[in-house]
């Protein structure tokens, strides 16, 4: 990085590159600790010493000239710094008659004074103005007349130019080294592809010069547009889904990825990395058509193929529908041709064969006993296909009669009847046991019975507490007990218990 240093004395700074000024002898000097003066004495093979400022008449100086101390800085700029790289801001640009450019190259701290002579602004790419930030190559020097150094430019480039240049070459590098440019790789693109995805901006000039191309070509092209972003931060993704979104749906023969003309800074989006690689794993062909012919863009290089614009593009993948009705008029013509030379063989034909017909009436008798005898083998051999079809019928007859639904349905009802008579007839028994089996069970349950005990003169008593009295002993005089008879029931007092047997 080009430093620069302002000396001692206040002078015009030197540009530095972290470089020392070796000597020509074996002293070495860093430029920022000593001034012009020291240096070149230095340069001169003189042991400088700060002693030799004084006066001292016995001590011997080396007194330079203006000129010889200009030439000498101007001899150890040139030598120290024959390329230096710098980026700085243009100011005080100026243009005279003779074609060389004289400018001031700053920052916000420092300036350098420099030169471009005509023979290397012819080339030049744009036009320098003030306020431009560049990025130049050059060597410094003196201006021995005025004793001003400036920085000798050979290149000049714009500043943020050159970055994104950089940034360009070392993309196409890395993908080249990987072979996403190789032939072998890319798809063929159909010539005359029904149906065309443009992946473009929907407002751009580029889909409109696509739309007219295609009209004065072949209009019977279908055009399926797939909107996109192509200038911005957003546009290498805007582009990258576009292009998913045209291979998922499938609906086109072709691809086109481009836009219209535009700066380096414009047509960036096509130089990004995602956007190479999602024309890679296209399914798709893709045919890119970026800017102008001598715009190139990373897309062009992975693209299947190249048009230069995108109206080239159009016309890459169009038929020129004038040659095809010229192609139709000429097959028309050889068409009639053919017909015309045909039609006159057959009547040819047509004629030979009609000098070889026999009379009429011989053809006649001919056909007539032909026609008599097939008349007879028709007439026998009809009699026995009705014979045989005959005797198929009724053997079908008899054996769709076995199977007729009906016969099986009078069948299966007399079943049914039957299982139904059979099904009263055992319920009407099964019914008849169970009343027999309910009256003996009735007969026993009535046998033990507590209520056929009672009816029998028995009775039962009870405490109070509802508890069944079985012996005396279990009353006390004058408790209330209940006695419960077959019909109805006594509450009794106590008078007196007799215990025992």
């Amino acid at each position: 990085m080009a430093v620069p240093i302002q000396p001692k004395n206040g002078k015009n700074p030197l540009l530095l590159c972290n470089q020392e000024i070796k000597p020509r002898g074996d002293k070495s000097i860093n430029s920022s600790a000593v001034d012009a003066v020291d240096t070149m004495a230095v340069m001169k093979g003189i042991q400088y010493d700060a002693a030799m400022t004084n006066d001292s008449p016995t001590q011997q100086r080396h007194i330079f000239s203006v000129t010889e101390l200009n030439n000498s800085v101007k001899r150890l700029l040139e030598n120290q710094f024959p390329a230096v790289w710098l980026e700085g801001e243009i100011s005080n640009l100026v243009l005279p008659r003779s074609g060389h450019l004289y400018l001031t190259l700053k920052d916000d701290q420092a300036q350098v004074r420099a030169a471009m002579f005509r023979g290397n602004n012819i080339r030049l790419k744009f036009k320098p103005k003030d306020g431009m930030q560049v990025l130049v190559r050059g060597r410094l020097s003196l201006f021995a007349p005025r004793g001003d150094y400036q920085l000798i430019i050979d290149h000049m480039e714009e500043a943020g130019l050159g970055a994104l240049q950089r940034a360009f070459e070392q993309l196409k590098a890395k993908l080249g080294a990987e072979g996403l440019f190789a032939e072998e790789r890319k798809q063929p693109v159909p010539s005359r592809p029904g149906r065309i995805g443009v992946v473009t901006s929907p407002t751009g000039a580029a889909i409109h010069d696509i739309l007219s191309v295609l009209r004065r070509r072949f209009p019977l092209t279908e055009i399926v547009l797939y909107p996109t972003l192509v200038q911005g931060a957003e546009a290498a993704t805007s582009i990258c889904q576009a292009i998913e979104t045209a291979n998922r749906r499938a609906e086109c023969d072709v691809l086109i990825v481009g836009r219209g003309g535009g700066s380096l800074e414009d047509l960036w989006c096509f130089n990004d990395e995602r956007v190479a690689r999602c024309i890679v794993a296209s399914e798709l062909p893709i045919v890119s058509a970026v800017g102008h012919e001598v715009d190139f863009t990373i897309a062009d290089f992975v693209a299947d193929v190249r048009a230069p614009t995108p109206s080239a593009a159009a016309e890459l993948l169009s038929a020129d529908g004038r040659e095809l009705l010229e192609t139709l008029h000429s097959y028309q013509s050889w068409l009639t041709d053919r017909m015309q030379r045909t039609i006159r063989e057959h009547r040819q034909k047509l004629d030979w064969l009609s000098r070889q017909l026999k009379h009429p009436g011989k053809r006649l008798e001919e056909h007539a006993q032909r026609l008599d005898e097939l008349e007879l083998r028709l007439r026998q051999s009809i009699k026995r296909s009705l014979q045989l079809n005959q005797s198929k019928l009724q053997t079908a007859g008899a054996r769709l009669q076995n199977r007729n639904p009906s016969t099986r349905i009078q069948s299966l009802q007399k079943d049914v009847t039957n299982l139904r008579i059979r099904l009263r007839r055992s319920f009407q028994q099964d019914m008849v046991s169970r009343h027999t089996d309910l009256r003996h069970f009735a007969l026993r349950l009535n046998t033990v019975s507590p209520l056929a005990t009672l009816s029998r003169g028995y009775s039962i008593t009870k405490a109070q507490d509802g508890s069944i009295l079985r012996e005396a002993g279990q009353a006390a005089v004058g408790d209330s007990i209940r006695t419960q008879l077959h019909q109805g029931a006594l509450t009794c007092t106590v008078i007196d218990v007799e215990s025992g047997q």
